[in-house]
């Protein structure tokens, strides 16, 4: 079956007081724990696929104030803490090197103008950034493994809010605020990569608030198992997960408001993959779209109950709740 997005709608709303972040607990696939951040990026690690993301722990730390600096440090070759300290106005797609944390200061670090391109890098945490005004995508993963996209707030980009292809693989997009965008989390650039992408792109999405987001929530090519856990999706335009392209895709305890159509298989010229939904929760949303099956979840985890995961995600999702 092959879907055709068509409308768009914008919702916006306000995130309440932050809450605990460790609701789930993860392993990796090995039974070891989860890897820890230094306290100056200021949350516990990441769960499922990017569990091994350190990001720049145990390297020095530079707070940064203006784009050369910013520019300067993300590219160093240094392992390293990057603290965002104000408005970062960027005239291009900013490359970010490896082991690298890219974290803002308290509500303050903003990336506008262009985005962060994580490209043939390995172990990256970007972290409690405002994200708007993309001249194309806020964040672009690409050739990258360990990566971690954590409590940000993204918004307004002409082109994707994250995407991630190219053969990259072990990431985890968590507790990030995605609105005001149209293509918002694209797994898998293209239906011909199938000779670089089968067996790579497994990514977690968990926690995220896909807040009036119209599509790619993810969409999803050629990853299996890629696993949706614990996102609160509000007022969806036109879809919320697509599988396509023999990706395998498990939806499960998240929480669908407003959502005509909260995932389904196929999508525009793409053909159908496979999608399992498990213990979901609907509040004037539509039934979704499943069939197939998905390779098992390699990580230890725990489902937080869906119908409590709208209070969970908006309050403690987006930038100052860590």
């Amino acid at each position: 079956m092959r879907r055709t997005s068509a409308r768009f709608t914008l919702a916006g709303a306000t995130a309440a007081s932050a809450v605990a972040l460790a609701v789930v607990s993860a392993t990796t696939a090995s039974g070891s724990p989860a890897a820890q951040q230094e306290p100056a990026a200021a949350a516990a690690g990441p769960i499922g696929f990017g569990a091994a993301t350190t990001g720049g722990a145990g390297g020095s730390t530079v707070t940064v104030t203006t784009a050369s600096a910013f520019t300067s440090a993300v590219q160093s070759s240094a392992t390293q803490i990057v603290r965002v300290n104000g408005a970062i106005n960027l005239t291009g797609m900013t490359k970010v090197a490896s082991n690298k944390t890219v974290v803002g200061v308290g509500t303050a670090g903003r990336i506008t103008g262009y985005g962060l391109n994580v490209a043939n890098a390995n172990n990256v945490i970007i972290q409690n950034l405002t994200f708007t005004g993309s001249d194309d995508d806020a964040i672009n993963v690409q050739y990258s493994t360990n990566v971690w996209i954590d409590h940000n707030d993204i918004s307004d980009a002409y082109d994707g809010g994250v995407d991630i292809k190219r053969a990259s693989n072990n990431i985890t997009v968590s507790w990030n605020r995605t609105h005001d965008q149209d293509k918002n989390m694209l797994l898998g650039h293209s239906d011909s990569n199938a000779s670089e992408d089968t067996g790579k792109l497994k990514v977690t999405y968990a926690f995220n608030w896909f807040d009036g987001t119209n599509q790619r929530n993810p969409r999803v090519r050629f990853g299996n198992p890629v696993h949706v856990l614990n996102n609160y999706f509000s007022d969806i335009g036109s879809y919320g997960v697509a599988s396509t392209e023999n990706a395998g895709v498990l939806v499960e305890g998240n929480y669908f408001e407003n959502t005509d159509d909260p995932y389904h298989l196929g999508e525009g010229d793409s053909d159908a993959g496979s999608l399992v939904a498990r213990n979901n929760c609907f509040v004037n949303s539509g039934s979704g779209q499943t069939g197939g099956s998905v390779a098992s979840i390699p990580y230890s985890y725990t489902v937080q109950s869906p119908c409590t995961v709208k209070s969970t995600v908006s309050a403690g999702a987006g930038v100052g709740k860590i």
